[in-house]
Parts: structure tokens; sequence; C-alpha cells
């Protein structure tokens, strides 16, 4: 074998260790619960004293809690569960409609033996909050929506009457995403355990369900990121009149989508919480750690002690 044959072998053997002998540094017991007769997922389990909290997520997996949850175990017991087509949890080619979505984590919440944990949801992760907090009520103690209490089924046309102007004058307008950075064992994840597209593809078309919030009736709390127009203007400055006039509508049909899903949400539940977070990422547990974990023990404070 060639000197240069030899290195090689010798930096694949270090890299090959190096990646065994890895260890997610999160306090946490990885366990998997078995559901709908023989779908295996992943919940990581911080234990603690208390309430129990359960994250859930979109297309992400538990590990992306592996920062905030071990901030919360004096209060709460905490876990959080890798959905069914993504990450270590099984991959079946069925089950991502809303019913069986909502069904996986009653199962796991039954599995643990939870009572009344209050659930927490990020991003496309509230659906499955929409459904089993109107279907299952008794069960939980409350609803976190971490950016993801809105309406997915919504057009243009159900936010009120258009008044973007010419869409050539109008910048990419979406609020630039504060940087976040992700756990190192959730970044190995997306590495070794991609998210099939057929997967995405179902999470995605079956996520588009009219939430029932009239039929929720447990205390929520929803927090949204939001930007303020003096951000906008130093993120995307206006070049000229025109430009500007073009943002200032932009803002305003933003705050217009906002409105509609905080309104849309009060119909339902009179007495939730709305926090806006400006600036805040759409993963506002990682940008905005310490502001989510402040209103999720202040939230927790009013609800009802468990028996």
């Amino acid at each position: 074998m060639s000197h240069t044959a030899y290195l090689l072998s010798g930096l694949c053997l270090l890299v090959g260790q190096a990646a065994a002998g890895w260890r997610d540094p999160s306090p946490h017991e990885v366990r998997f619960v078995t559901v709908d007769s023989s779908v295996r997922l992943e919940v990581l389990d911080w234990g603690g004293t208390g309430r129990p909290i359960v994250f859930v997520g979109c297309y992400l997996t538990a590990h992306v809690y592996d920062d905030i949850a071990p901030k919360l175990t004096d209060r709460f017991h905490v876990y959080a569960v890798t959905r069914r087509g993504v990450g270590a949890s099984d991959r079946p080619a069925t089950g991502y409609d809303p019913r069986r979505r909502a069904d996986d984590i009653l199962e796991v919440i039954g599995s643990f033996g939870m009572q009344r944990p209050i659930l927490v949801g990020n991003s496309c992760g509230g659906a499955i909050l929409h459904a089993l907090g109107a279907q299952h009520p008794d069960r939980l103690g409350g609803l976190v929506y971490l950016d993801a209490a809105e309406d997915p089924t919504l057009a243009l046309a159900d936010y009120g009457p258009a008044t973007l102007p010419d869409p050539a004058h109008i910048p990419a307008f979406v609020g630039k995403h504060v940087p976040v950075v992700f756990p190192e064992a959730e970044v190995r994840e997306m590495k070794e355990r991609p998210i099939e597209p057929a997967i995405r593809k179902a999470i995605t078309e079956d996520n588009n369900v009219r939430p029932e919030y009239a039929r929720i009736r447990v205390p929520v709390l929803a927090i949204y990121r939001t930007m303020t127009f003096e951000q906008a203007l130093k993120d995307y400055p206006p070049a000229n009149e025109q430009q500007r006039a073009a943002l200032n509508l932009r803002y305003a049909n933003a705050r217009q989508m906002l409105s509609k899903w905080q309104r849309d949400l009060l119909a339902g539940v009179p007495t939730a919480r709305i926090v806006e977070l400006p600036g805040a990422n759409l993963y506002m547990f990682l940008s905005n750690e310490g502001d989510v974990i402040r209103e999720i023990r202040a939230f927790a404070v009013t609800l009802p002690t468990v028996r």
C-alpha cells in the first residue's frame, strides 16, 4: 500500500471512530413507543418534576429541543416526540392524515401515563395541537403554539381586500431570518436521516385542515414571530418613495394576515393568551429561548392543578 493510501486509510479510521464515539450531550433518555400497532416513534425523556410537557415539531426531530428542554426540568417533566416519517421514528407509507398524526401523540401520552400534559407545537406541529385540543380536551392541560396557530386552508382573499401594488416594486419581504444554531444532534439527524420527499409532501398536504378552535376547551398560549416596520425598513432599505410605499403595503398585508390568525383563534378560544416576539425566528425556542421559557412558565402557573 502506498504512503498516500495509508494516510487515507488512517483518516477514514479516525473519522469513523469520532462518529462512533460521539454522544449526544443533552441529558435525555432515548425511548421508543409503538403506536398504531406497529409504528415506532422516538421519544426523548429529560426527566424532571411537575406537570408533563410534550414538544412536537413539523419536519425536524425531537432533538431540535435538546437545548431548551433541560432548562424546564425544574418545574416540568419534559418529553419530545419525533413524529412518524422523521428521524429515527419509523417511516411507513401511510398514517399522515390529521386523525392518525394526533392519535400517535395521544398514544405516546397514554404509554407514559401522563396526566394532562402541556403540548408545545412548532410550525406545522401546531396542527397536532389543533386536533387533540378539539378531540381530546379532557386528556390535556394546555396548548402552547410556537408560531403554529394559523389556518393553512385560508386563501389570500380570506384575509381581506388585496392592497398590494405592482409585484415588480415589492421587495421579497417575509422578514429576514434571525440566524439560529441547531443542536448538534439535530444537525446529525438532518444529514444522516433526511426526510423523504414523499413523506414531506404527505405532511404538508395533510396539514391543510381548518382548525376547530371552537371545540378546544383547554387553555391556550399562542406565540407569534413578528417584525416591526422599523426593522423592515432596516432589513429592506427603500431606494425611493415608490419602494417605501410598496414596503409599507407589504408590511400592512403581513400584519393583516397575522391579525386574521389571531382573531380566528380568539373567536374560538376567547381566553387564549397572545404573545408577539418581534424579530424572532420560526424556531423561536432557539432564537428567543429565554422569552419562550418565561412565557411557558407563566402560562403553566395559570393552569388547574393536576390531581
